[in-house]
């Protein structure tokens, strides 16, 4: 009954119905359209915020360690594991539509990080709390759809994803090293126990520290291998764009399937308008301190996530001499590839990758999920205990579950949430544009851009106390 109910919400949102498809490319146009083209036509000054991003407060989050704590969620499982997964059913021409989803999930991503900027509050400990939850009870004034997108939510942060990536991970310790699921999975339970204790701040330090040592040995070893079989690029690049338009001798069928599995993958990876994400924008304290600046770091993680790395797993894949079956494959196949390419160092390489990688995704994932507690009073001793045994719980059981039983009800989560992000975000449009209008009006008057809600119009209420109280640095 259960794998009916899940193949036929599956088969909804991503099979014949394609909703998700649909939904997703019209919100990165929408969104790419309204915004004329930011992520193309603001692609320099969405780095020079890099300058600066790591100040703040001594005891808030600052926008650098923000821009971390979401490439802990978003690199990880879908940057090696869900790559393979992409190409084994989609072929190569499925990289073409994740770059494609990536480029146009930029401008997505930026709209609903502005929105966890602007309508985030403060908690009881003095941090920073927001997401989709809070700018739809707040901005559109439900909060019922915000209990829905917050169900969602724990469904998929909360719980499933965190299984999935502990599978991922146990899977590849055990393919290099016959370590035994189950006592993988149950150290990686106990670490991530032991970190996510801390809370949002522990956190982001632990994430700050990590993630831009593990993507740039990620991106050495791939750049590495693209010189090794450099006279092979062409062929490779060719054969992707050939299959993204069905023009290779499988027709229009492998097109439909590139098509699927690229957008599907890319959605995973890089989660630009699934809504989760928002809450790492939400937890900064933005420099200068404006909405729109955590709008472009958040941004410039999905470039990051989809277009460096993604593309670098792909690369390790396209490039290397192993058979893909058309069958669902996983981290095995990354780790096949690399060993065509590293011998066998490159079985253990991926292992110690995809255990950092994916480890991080665990670690906030429980942040996202735990910034909810706050929104239905749960954010007492009490309900993080509960929410923090049952979180452990599903790592555990992901550990020994088979690969299509994670990634099924991954797939689940991810469509719904996204499904009410998206309608939330675009109903959110004027504040949107508004807030962007004012911090391009003051950039062009030459003066560091400064929010101040009185003078911009914003739907529904956020909490103006917050910003009244800015700069403070």
């Amino acid at each position: 009954m259960f794998d009916t109910v899940v193949k036929s919400v599956n088969g909804l949102l991503w099979g014949e119905g394609q909703i998700l498809i649909y939904i997703l490319l019209f919100a990165g146009i929408w969104f790419s359209v309204r915004l004329k083209a930011i992520q193309i036509v603001k692609f320099k000054h969405m780095f020079s915020l890099l300058k600066g991003s790591s100040k703040c407060k001594k005891d808030d989050i600052s926008s650098f360690q923000a821009l971390c704590t979401g490439l802990c969620a978003r690199v990880g499982t879908g940057n090696l594991a869900g790559v393979a997964v992409a190409i084994s059913l989609g072929g190569s021409g499925a990289i073409f539509w994740m770059w494609v989803i990536a480029i146009l999930g930029m401008a997505t991503g930026f709209a609903e990080s502005v929105l966890g900027q602007v309508y985030k509050v403060r908690d009881s400990s003095g941090e920073f709390r927001g997401g989709p939850a809070y700018y739809i009870q707040q901005g559109l004034g439900s909060r019922a759809f915000a209990i829905v997108f917050a169900a969602c939510l724990f469904l998929g942060y909360g719980f499933t994803f965190s299984a999935m990536q502990t599978n991922t991970i146990t899977d590849a310790l055990n393919y290099a090293f016959q370590v035994p699921t189950f006592y993988s999975g149950l150290v990686i339970t106990v670490l991530a126990g032991s970190i996510i204790l801390g809370g949002f701040k522990a956190i982001a330090r632990f994430a700050e520290r990590v993630v831009p040592l593990m993507g740039i040995l990620f991106v050495a070893a791939a750049v590495i291998i693209t010189i090794m079989n450099l006279p092979q690029v062409p062929a490779m690049l060719k054969d992707v764009f050939l299959s993204a338009f069905g023009l290779q001798e499988a027709g229009a069928g492998a097109m439909g399937a590139a098509i699927k599995n690229g957008i599907q993958r890319g959605l995973y990876s890089n989660e630009a308008g699934a809504g989760s994400v928002p809450h790492a924008a939400a937890s900064a304290s933005p420099m200068p301190n404006h909405p729109v600046t955590q709008g472009y770091i958040q941004m410039l993680g999905v470039f990051f996530d989809t277009i460096v790395l993604c593309s670098c797993t792909a690369v390790v894949i396209l490039l290397a001499d192993v058979d893909i079956s058309g069958e669902m494959e996983g981290i095995r196949l990354t780790q096949s590839a690399m060993t065509a390419h590293l011998a066998q160092g490159g079985v253990y390489f991926v292992a110690a990758a995809i255990t950092l990688f994916a480890f991080t995704s665990v670690v906030a994932n429980y942040a996202y999920a735990e910034s909810n507690l706050h929104l239905f009073k749960l954010d007492n001793k009490v309900g993080r205990t509960i929410y923090t045994l049952l979180y452990l719980s599903m790592m555990l059981w992901g550990a020994s579950a088979s690969l299509k039983e994670v990634w099924d009800l991954a797939d689940i989560a991810l469509g719904l949430m996204t499904v009410v992000n998206v309608i939330a975000i675009i109903l959110l449009t004027p504040t949107i544009l508004s807030v962007n209008r004012d911090y391009n009006t003051q950039r062009e008057k030459g003066i560091e851009p400064e929010f101040k809600v009185k003078d911009v119009k914003v739907q529904g209420k956020c909490e103006s106390g917050i910003w009244d109280r800015f700069p403070y640095f």
